[in-house]
């Protein structure tokens, strides 16, 4: 197992934090947001994080990359209902030479309603194992302790 980090309930601990609005689609039987969508939430946030820090996933396409998600975590603390806004927060947790991690935290009016991790590999389009883009290791490794979720 390679998830490593706990992310927190704090939304200071984070550096990004993108809004998303519940549909109709996304919710089940029960009027709640069915599990299954935490993790297109965290992809949606997680994309509109890399194109924030000036490194869109279609770059990442353009050099031949491709960043699988290896594990990935969910705790579901409240549900989140059909129109409601969430904001969801995102920390780039750690990052080694081929594999990154990225912590979430999904609020609604500023109340936790779920927490998260994902775990990505770095290969290329063919599907070969490779080493992460320089860039996102060295915004790995600018982060200050203070600033890292779980520290």
């Amino acid at each position: 197992m390679r998830l490593s980090s706990e992310p927190t309930t704090d939304p200071s601990d984070y550096e990004f934090a993108h809004r998303i609005r519940v549909r109709f689609v996304e919710t089940d039987a029960m009027g709640i947001v069915h599990h299954s969508n935490y993790l297109a939430y965290f992809e949606e946030s997680r994309v509109a994080y890399l194109a924030h820090v000036g490194h869109p996933f279609t770059e990442w396409r353009d050099a031949g990359l491709e960043s699988p998600v290896l594990e990935s975590f969910v705790a579901y603390r409240q549900p989140c209902r059909f129109d409601e806004v969430m904001t969801v927060h995102l920390q780039l947790a750690s990052a080694t030479r081929a594999t990154f991690q990225m912590n979430y935290l999904i609020t609604v009016d500023g109340e936790p309603r779920s927490t998260g991790v994902t775990v990505h590999g770095c290969t290329t389009t063919a599907g070969r194992p490779t080493r992460l883009p320089a860039w996102l290791v060295d915004l790995a490794a600018r982060r200050t302790p203070e600033r890292q979720p779980g520290v």
